[in-house]
């Protein structure tokens, strides 16, 4: 599976999902966003059966606000709706 768009209008409902959903925090003018993003895709297919999520936050400024996105990019889990991971910063590929 590949990452899907999440927006204000569907986020609560793909955090509630049963099982982990990891949503990537990233803005088209983010250096560091656009390097992580091959990454966070070849994953996403790696794990079909986990939901992998992208929230533009020029386009979601006040879902990015409420949950205080300060840098990018910034990744979060959720299992089962609760927040279980946070952090900031492009992770490294995997060795």
């Amino acid at each position: 599976m590949s990452t899907q768009t999440i927006t204000s209008e569907n986020f609560r409902d793909t955090i509630d999902k049963d099982g982990i959903v990891l949503l990537d925090f990233w803005a088209d003018w983010c250096g560091p966003c656009k390097r992580f993003s091959p990454v966070y895709e070849q994953v996403s297919e790696e794990y079909p059966d986990h939901v992998f999520g992208k929230i533009d936050t020029e386009a979601n400024q006040e879902l990015a606000a409420g949950l205080q996105i300060q840098s990018i990019p910034t990744l979060m889990a959720f299992r089962d709706g609760i927040l279980v991971y946070r952090d900031a910063g492009a992770l490294p590929p995997r060795r």
